[in-house]
């Protein structure tokens, strides 16, 4: 009878869920099994199986720097600390790379009577610090390189008239920042060409197209930007397309100027998505690149990219030895650099540098003009190669110097005359402007310290040619774009000097972007500088301009005081 009862009880449950069933399907319509497997892929995948390149990147948090004196304990905030939390999230994101920056510091002639340097055409640093003072920050020490930003600008040199490519101009002024001091300013003027006596080009486009690009202000500016490109092109001039995300492939082969079309069509198919192949990338646009070289003409890669490299050979020590291997092939590497929150600066400045190319970075339409349209011919065609300068300053005219910028582009005096050594490249129509605050003899020196006498040797021994009046001798050294074998200049600065207020307004514009450098770093050589001086200065030496480029500047400034104010 227990087995019974049981077995009536089991029959009874089944019976009940049956029932059960039987109402649930009666609530909603029966779901195919495509549409199930539709439903379930819909679902969101758990946070926790996001990779990195999967998260989205929604806005730029830049930086913050707080000097020890200023932090003080605070109360518990109302919302039980979740805002800082948020805010910890999108500082996570947050992974913009600089190389830090030791300043120049000024030298006693006496000692080091030698600077040496290679030129830097690259204006990457301007652009990057405008972007972020017009998001309401100031950017970290890192990000100014003042040569850089000074050479952002055109300055009104005069053409060369002789054989070289370039013409060397001088100017020797008070220092604003310190009166004490004198301010000498070294400019050169490239030559310009017009387009139609450009050599042909055989370039390729280099794209990063991985995840990581998948933001309005990168591959879309990119795409953008390399359309305004295609239309500078001639019927000459080819152009291939390599992209790489998780590997790399080769979309569009090398085809003519002429065919703008089928450029851009390329070019708009891309897509982002996936890691991150930057090696293997480059791999592949240096043999397309080999494979239609242009003898005598201009061949070059040309990567837009965020520059953040993580697979294959993507440490800076592989890459550098890739690219210097391939530019003695001839084919140069120009860099592109787009996009905020994980924009590798340091990495695109030596790939650029290293593949005798210029490394420039793209915030907005308007810079991708500048760069791609207006500065075309100084941007792509090489006229000069391995540019170097070298100084020598007169004891009994100055005491000390310092170079103002060029941290990364020093050179041992012995490496101005070795042509092996590699240096700077300037494009067709390029300037180039170097600054050196100098202290006079006889002025006392703050900045200094001596030595103990030399037991062995004498040293500050002085030639007769000190007694001129002579301050310095300017010298350089470059290859014609193919050459191997280096050409010598040399220009000397004598004691004609004017008052600041009398100097050229190319003089007074550059001093007015170094102070603002200076200012921005922060600088241990500051001195009297101010935002209100180096706005005086910009205003007075604005000119002409054109473009509206030194208009923005001023602009800038009145933004990144401001800035500074609301930071104490």
């Amino acid at each position: 009878m227990k087995s019974l009862s049981k077995i009536g009880m089991a029959a009874a449950v089944i019976l009940l869920a049956i029932a059960c069933n039987n109402q649930i399907g009666k609530s909603r319509p029966p779901v195919s099994q495509d549409a199930a497997y539709e439903n379930y892929v819909s679902q969101p995948a758990p946070a926790r199986h996001l990779s990195v390149e999967q998260k989205n990147v929604s806005k730029f948090t830049p930086p913050k720097i707080v000097p020890d004196q200023e932090v003080t304990l605070e109360k518990a905030p109302a919302d039980g600390g979740k805002g800082k939390m948020e805010e910890d999230k999108r500082a996570e994101f947050n992974r913009e790379e600089y190389a830090n920056i030791i300043e120049n510091r000024f030298l006693r002639v006496r000692q080091e009577p030698l600077s040496t340097f290679s030129i830097d055409v690259d204006a990457a640093s301007y652009s990057n610090v405008r972007r972020y003072i017009q998001q309401g920050a100031l950017p970290p020490a890192g990000a100014v390189r003042i040569e850089e930003m000074i050479n952002y600008f055109d300055y009104r040199y005069p053409q060369p008239t002789g054989t070289d490519p370039f013409s060397v101009n001088t100017e020797l002024s008070a220092c604003p920042w310190n009166p004490q001091h004198r301010l000498v300013l070294i400019g050169l003027q490239g030559k310009e060409h017009e387009a139609a006596e450009l050599p042909a080009a055989n370039l390729v486009f280099l794209i990063d197209v991985s995840g990581s690009m998948d933001e309005p202000n990168k591959l879309p500016l990119v795409k953008t930007s390399l359309k305004l490109l295609t239309e500078q092109l001639r019927e000459k001039d080819h152009v291939a397309i390599v992209v790489y995300a998780g590997n790399a492939g080769l979309v569009l082969p090398s085809t003519s100027g002429s065919e703008k079309r089928k450029i851009k069509e390329a070019i708009d198919n891309l897509e982002a998505g996936g890691s991150t192949a930057g090696g293997q990338g480059l791999e592949l646009a240096y043999k397309v690149a080999r494979q239609n070289l242009v003898k005598g003409g201009n061949n070059r890669i040309v990567l837009a990219t965020d520059g953040d490299f993580n697979v294959g050979a993507s440490s800076e020590d592989e890459l550098v030895r890739m690219i210097e291997k391939e530019r003695e092939t001839g084919v140069f590497l120009s860099v592109l650099g787009f996009g905020m929150g994980n924009y590798q600066d340091n990495k695109m400045q030596q790939l650029a540098d290293k593949g005798n190319g210029n490394h420039s970075y793209i915030d907005n339409i308007n810079e991708a003009r500048k760069v791609l349209v207006k500065e075309f011919g100084s941007t792509l065609f090489t006229i000069a190669k391995d540019v170097k300068i070298q100084v020598e300053f007169n004891p009994e005219k100055v005491q000390a110097y310092r170079l103002i910028g060029y941290e990364n582009r020093a050179l041992a005096a012995e490496d101005f005359n070795d042509d092996k050594k590699d240096a700077g490249e300037l494009g067709s129509g390029h300037r180039v402007t170097a600054l050196y605050e100098i202290i006079p003899a006889g002025i006392k020196d703050e900045f200094t310290t001596g030595v103990d006498s030399l037991k062995y040797q004498t040293r500050g021994s002085v030639a007769a040619g000190s007694a001129s009046d002579e301050w310095m001798t300017v010298k350089l050294r470059y290859k014609e774009p193919d050459g191997n074998q280096s050409r010598l200049l040399a220009k000397t600065v004598n004691g004609t000097e004017s008052s600041l207020e009398g100097s050229s307004a190319n003089f007074r514009f550059a001093a007015a972007v170094a102070e603002f450098g200076l200012l921005l770093r922060n600088s241990d050589f500051k001195e009297k500088s101010s935002w209100q001086q180096v706005l005086s200065l910009a205003r007075g030496a604005k000119e002409a301009d054109n473009d509206g480029y030194r208009s923005e500047f001023i602009g800038l400034v009145e933004t990144a005081s401001a800035l500074t104010i609301a930071k104490r």
